[in-house]
């Protein structure tokens, strides 16, 4: 485990924030019988965490910006420093008592993902990393898988719900990469899914309609881990684009190829 101070102060605040988050899950699991319903529930459970976490963060950085999902763009008057925040990812596997879900907290510095935190709380679970140390999932050092062929690998995805702009793309582009891959999986939290390509569960995996606090801490663990990441069409900018396609030179390659022959394919048709 990296026991750098940067580190030390991310991984105290999601410990915090994850008490807050395993107490609510506890009761959300109650709440799924009643009538009304969890959703307004997981809601305050959504925005206590990320309250916890920013009072964490802001008293030991001060000065550092936020992007936040629930609370927006706060600018800090350090303007090299943005913490990108996603307090509860997998919000709809939380709601129906699904343990799949983390806290995610990434570090930009001038444009630059530096050092990301993923923690899943009811696994303790916790993958960090900072530019140069390495990537850790809990005390052990981790790596991306090494499979080579897109037939032996199984592939993650982030499957679109109703709605989604990027919904009919990707079903597409789904049919294209099961033909192809020897399974896929879709767990509904796409931090921690990037997280499973660090450490080698997934071989490879793409999502599209993703934000910046969705991608930031994964982004610096997967370059530390020695993956290869792009945006879903194989650009440079997973965050500006708003996708990700990641995975070893080889399936990050392969993955984008089939990708772009079925984006192909469904403008043609």
């Amino acid at each position: 485990m990296i026991r750098s101070p940067l580190i030390t102060v991310m991984s105290e605040a999601v410990l915090k924030a994850a008490r807050s988050l395993k107490r609510d899950f506890g009761e959300v699991e109650a709440l799924q019988v009643s009538v009304k319903g969890p959703g307004d529930f997981v809601s305050n459970a959504d925005r206590k965490a990320e309250t916890i976490l920013r009072d964490a963060l802001e008293k030991a950085r001060p000065g550092y910006g936020f992007v936040m999902e629930e609370s927006g763009i706060v600018e800090g008057t350090d303007r090299m420093h943005r913490w990108h925040i996603d307090p509860l990812d997998g919000t709809t596997n939380f709601l129906h008592g699904l343990p799949h879900f983390c806290i995610s907290v990434g570090l930009e510095r001038e444009g630059q993902m530096v050092a990301g935190v993923i923690y899943d709380p009811l696994k303790d679970e916790m993958f960090v990393a900072e530019r140069g140390k390495g990537a850790y999932l809990n005390n052990r050092r981790i790596r991306v898988a090494a499979r080579r062929e897109l037939n032996v690998a199984v592939v993650g995805c982030g499957i679109p719900h109703l709605g989604r702009p990027a919904q009919a793309t990707t079903l597409q582009e789904i049919a294209s990469v099961s033909a192809q891959a020897a399974a896929l999986r879709g767990h509904g939290a796409a931090a921690l899914d990037i997280a499973y390509v660090a450490c080698g569960r997934y071989d490879a995996y793409w999502e599209r309609g993703l934000k910046s606090w969705d991608m930031a801490a994964g982004l610096a663990i997967l370059r530390e881990a020695g993956a290869f990441a792009t945006d879903a069409g194989g650009g440079p900018d997973p965050i500006a684009a708003g996708s990700i396609a990641c995975g070893n030179e080889m399936l990050h390659r392969a993955l984008v190829d089939v990708l772009k022959t079925a984006r192909t394919a469904s403008s043609v048709a």
